[in-house]
């Protein structure tokens, strides 16, 4: 998840006249769809990174997870780059299973930013001995106070109901499983996207778009596209995949609020604007120069927000590593953040991903070292 921005700009330009050389069958939406509905929640992202894993592989040269879970793809340069690294997190958020009560409903708690608004009367799915289906339920509004009713109901009073009596409950669930909600995504008008996980699915896209786009691109840089683990419940993989790679310099890809009914107009970036380039004290001015300047160079549609302090995202993590790295942060603009019906545009994935190949093509190993050494 990302942070409240200041908007302050925004430039508009043409977009990709076609594929990019090694191109496979397979479309941005496909790629949104199998992992958007692939489950991933915080400490539980073997299945999504498998997914990840398949899809960056025919655009990387090898692939390798750390100790911690990250998907770590890396693709060699032409020699004498600097280390690239960008860093999208796979992780969802979810619920774990607090108690199996003896009439098998489940108690359960957050994992992440759950929002108690969002989840009453949803679909999910309990990671148990087996996979089970289930129901997020409440009582009855009829059964509520008039106090109640104005109010929205705590976590620790939903329970889930996978339709199962206390004991088979008990056989199949423990305390500790993982839940997570279950939507099946939704092509809406023109490049709209919706789902669940989209918040950081979508950038894990985007690296994909990245890499497809870098086949036909000269690069010195060697690239590290890292799919990172636990950042919502604290920015973890980012710290282990910084730490491991040390890279020389860093791109965090993150979503951030789009425009929608009731979100400040200084607080969103618009939908089909392009990725946003962040600016601020958890950003390198080299690097937001480099980025501003390559998607003008390139006719990439892009948008500019200021961030005073950290980002919230894995940028903030990787910047503080081992002795400090030079940091950047793209974002795609989303709406409807930690819901089911997460909202993007197509576009904005595709074009982010061409600024992320073509800023690592500018990158040079005089710029890295300039940067870090405070220039």
């Amino acid at each position: 998840m990302n942070r409240k921005a200041v908007r302050h700009e925004t430039a508009a330009g043409r977009h990709p006249s076609g594929p990019a050389k090694g191109d496979r069958v397979i479309d941005t939406q496909s790629v949104l769809h199998l992992l958007s509905v692939t489950p991933g929640p915080s400490g539980h992202e073997r299945a999504v990174a498998d997914r990840i894993a398949e899809l960056f592989a025919p655009y990387c040269d090898e692939i390798r997870r750390d100790a911690l879970g990250n998907v770590i793809a890396w693709k060699r340069g032409t020699g004498g780059g600097p280390k690239v690294m960008w860093a999208a997190h796979m992780d969802e958020i979810g619920l774990i299973v607090r108690e199996v009560r003896p009439d098998g409903f489940l108690r359960v708690a957050p994992i992440g930013g759950m929002d108690a608004r969002n989840i009453v009367a949803q679909e999910v799915v309990v990671h148990g001995r087996r996979d089970l289906p289930g129901i997020i339920g409440t009582k009855p509004p009829h059964l509520l106070t008039a106090d109640q009713r104005d109010k929205v109901m705590p976590l620790h009073e939903l329970f889930v109901d996978v339709g199962l009596d206390g004991t088979r409950a008990a056989e199949l669930v423990r305390p500790g499983d993982v839940i997570t909600l279950h939507r099946e995504p939704l092509r809406l008008h023109g490049q709209r996207f919706s789902g669940k996980a989209l918040d950081d699915r979508a950038c894990v896209a985007a690296m994909w778009e990245g890499l497809k786009f870098l086949q036909g691109l000269r690069h010195e840089a060697d690239v590290y596209a890292v799919a990172t683990v636990q950042e919502e419940v604290g920015l973890r993989g980012a710290v282990t995949a910084t730490f491991g790679i040390q890279p020389d310099v860093g791109i965090a890809i993150d979503v951030t609020f789009g425009d929608q009914p009731g979100v400040k107009k200084d607080d969103a970036a618009d939908l089909g604007g392009g990725p946003d380039i962040t600016r601020g004290a958890n950003i390198h001015p080299g690097v937001f120069a480099l980025l501003k300047q390559t998607a003008e160079a390139h006719g990439i549609p892009h948008q500019v927000s200021v961030a005073p302090a950290q980002t919230g995202t894995d940028a903030w993590a990787i910047q503080v590593t081992q002795a400090g790295v030079p940091t950047g942060l793209l974002s795609v603009p989303l709406r409807y953040m930690h819901s089911t019906v997460e909202t993007v545009d197509m576009r904005d994935i595709r074009e982010t991903g061409r600024l992320l190949a073509h800023f690592t093509a500018a990158c040079s190993a005089a710029a890295a070292r300039g940067w870090s050494h405070g220039e």
